[in-house]
């Protein structure tokens, strides 16, 4: 029976061996052709974009649930027969739930707004030997990116060349002071993302010096990607509305 392939801890190797594991090469990169193949396969280097909505309509659809809708009609026939004290509980809750619903739903978006912005829009990349500025939602897995300072990081990289960068991870690891980057391998494999100093990760920040480092991860697999996706999540029943959906069921 075949097994799933694991993702290399990409500290853990040194730079020829990413190069390898990646099917690319230190100095000249991938080639155009083996680039295009992989951005069908991979996709953009893009977290998505879901359409917004207009903060009356999330509210609005805080209360177009099954569940919901039977207490509602629970409250309104609590309110015919004369029950007004399960009428104004039912209806607190329902209240309740709802605005709930709506500030998460509504933080999950300016959040995952805000984590898109942090995106580079373009990116030196080296292909076929040759330095070009591209998009950035171009970058697939192999590229060779070149920095400097002042650069947003484009992907998450595996450092293979050094002068002196210094990174901002502050948005995304909390750190408050630029890191300093090398290129010695690191061990062990769990060690945390801070730690990882021959790695630089997607929307943080280049504040000084200049590198070379091959793309090792793009789109929704990078680390900014990955917090994405948990703020995508959060678009899920909160602990209230399960309760209220067993409620629902016991009223039906």
């Amino acid at each position: 029976m075949a097994t799933e392939r694991s993702e290399p801890h990409w500290h853990c190797l040194d730079s020829g061996a990413a190069a390898a594991q990646l099917e690319s090469d230190l100095s000249a990169g991938l080639t155009a052709d083996a680039a295009a193949r992989r951005l069908e396969e991979a996709g953009p280097n893009a977290l998505p974009e879901a359409g917004r909505r207009h903060p009356l309509a999330m509210l609005a659809s805080q209360f177009t649930d099954f569940m919901i809708l039977v207490l509602i009609a629970a409250a309104i026939i609590a309110g015919i027969i004369g029950d007004v004290q399960d009428t104004i509980a039912i209806a607190v809750i329902v209240f309740l739930n709802g605005i709930l619903g709506f500030v998460q739903e509504f933080r999950a978006e300016r959040a995952m707004a805000a984590l898109r912005q942090m995106a580079s829009p373009r990116a030196r990349v080296i292909r076929d030997g040759q330095p070009s500025l591209i998009d950035a939602s171009d970058l697939v897995p192999g590229d060779l990116v070149e920095l400097e300072a002042g650069n947003i990081l484009p992907a998450d990289l595996r450092l293979t060349e050094l002068a002196s960068l210094k990174v901002d991870e502050s948005a995304l690891t909390g750190e408050s002071q630029p890191v300093e980057k090398q290129l010695e391998t690191l061990h062990p494999t769990d060690l945390p993302l801070g730690d990882r100093l021959n790695l630089a990760y997607k929307g943080t920040v280049a504040t000084y010096g200049r590198a070379r480092g091959l793309v090792v991860a793009t789109g929704m697999q990078t680390e900014l990607g990955k917090i994405a996706a948990l703020l995508s999540g959060e678009s899920g029943k909160t602990p209230l509305q399960k309760r209220l959906a067993r409620f629902g069921r016991n009223l039906a």
